[in-house]
């Protein structure tokens, strides 16, 4: 299995697929760094020699800086400084909620996690 990045490769994937699990690799970054690599992207990720992945991984770090660990890092420094700042979206993501103005009364489950049911919420009338 091969590994670059810290990032454990899918081994029997399509190499140009193998590679979108690299943050900050999408579907024409992968298929570049194929063609400048001199691989095959349809090649399986395990047949891959040492020396192609040596290359892969030379030139992942020489062309490509912002990908996988010094791309959270950056991502979570931009998330860091919109919290400090106590801007809008600093406050959205520090409650955890939808950051990029969805309606959150009745979705984003994902974001907010599993239902808190509130006793005596829904029906209450004043007399």
């Amino acid at each position: 299995m091969p590994r670059l990045q810290g990032v454990d490769l899918p081994p029997n994937k399509p190499l140009h697929i193998s590679l979108r699990y690299l943050r900050g690799i999408g579907p024409t970054t992968s298929l570049e760094v194929c063609a400048k690599a001199n691989v095959d992207p349809t090649r399986k990720a395990n047949e891959l020699t040492d020396d192609e992945i040596a290359r892969i991984a030379n030139l992942i770090d020489r062309e490509y800086p912002l990908v996988e660990g010094s791309l959270r890092r950056f991502d979570g420094s931009n998330i860091a400084r919109l919290k400090e700042i106590r801007s809008y979206r600093g406050e959205r993501h520090r409650k955890n909620l939808p950051v990029r103005g969805q309606r959150s009364k009745t979705n984003a489950r994902t974001r907010k996690g599993v239902r808190k049911t509130v006793a005596g919420k829904k029906g209450v009338k004043d007399k």
